[in-house]
Formats: C-alpha cells, sequence, structure tokens
C-alpha cells in the first residue's frame, strides 16, 4: 500500500517531476543530431510523461502503469475540458511511437520524425505547466 504524500511533499514531488519533464526534453536536440533518433522518441515521450505524472500527482492520482497514466490524462482532464484534445492526441502519439522504437522490430525514427514532434513535446509539456500554474504548482 503506497503512504499518502502530505502536502509539502506532493508539490515537492510535482515540482521536480515538472522541472524533470523539462529538463528530458532538453536533451532530445543532441540526441536527434548525434543520430539517435530511437533514443530521442523514448526522451519526447518520458519528458511528457514527467509531466503528466506532475499533473496527476497534483491531483492525488496515482495510476500503475503507463497505459494508466495515458487513461488518466484523457479521463480526467482531456474528456472534461480542463485540457483541449489535440492535447491528449500527442500524448498519445508519442505514447505509440515510443512503444515502437522500444519494442517492435526493425522499427526505425528519423531525423524528420523527431523535428516533427519535438514542437508537439513543447506544446504539450507547456499546457501540462499552464495547468500546473493555475493549480497553484509552476
Amino acid at each position: 500500500m503506497k503512504e499518502e504524500l502530505s502536502l509539502e511533499n506532493r508539490e515537492a514531488l510535482v515540482a521536480y517531476r515538472y522541472q524533470r519533464a523539462q529538463e528530458t526534453l532538453s536533451e532530445v536536440p543532441f540526441l536527434n543530431q548525434q543520430g539517435y533518433y530511437n533514443t530521442a522518441v523514448n526522451r519526447l515521450y518520458y519528458a511528457c510523461y514527467y509531466a503528466v505524472t506532475a499533473l496527476l500527482i497534483k491531483h492525488g492520482i496515482s495510476p500503475a502503469t503507463h497505459a494508466g497514466v495515458k487513461q488518466m490524462l484523457g479521463m480526467h482532464f482531456v474528456a472534461t475540458g480542463r485540457l483541449p484534445r489535440e492535447i491528449g492526441r500527442i500524448f498519445s502519439l508519442l505514447f505509440e511511437r515510443r512503444h515502437s522504437s522500444d519494442y517492435d522490430d526493425f522499427a526505425y525514427s528519423s531525423a524528420e520524425e523527431i523535428n516533427e514532434l519535438i514542437p508537439k513535446a513543447e506544446i504539450f509539456i507547456s499546457a501540462i505547466g499552464e495547468l500546473l500554474e493555475n493549480d497553484g504548482i509552476s
């Protein structure tokens, strides 16, 4: 059974996860430049994943799996209109691309794909950041 976090610890964890999202996103241009495209897809997904987990933690939601994180984002924030549907689609896209690049045989990403995904991840993380700020965390 998971231990309940104090408000202070929860806010510290939320801030840490969001900062981790921003730091992970900043790794991607280097990976792209070096030709590590599958790794870049992985880091793009994880940057967004860290942002989502910050949001979920802020609201006391703690799914056990990556699919659960995706589902809770959709149920609690996209379906309710707190986040635009496009934000949900970005996370779903990165979820699928990361899974494919990590687990499928002969799945190769490209610089063009990474260049298309970087702005989407930036928009996603920014939208989560705005929601966290409106909820009292930045």
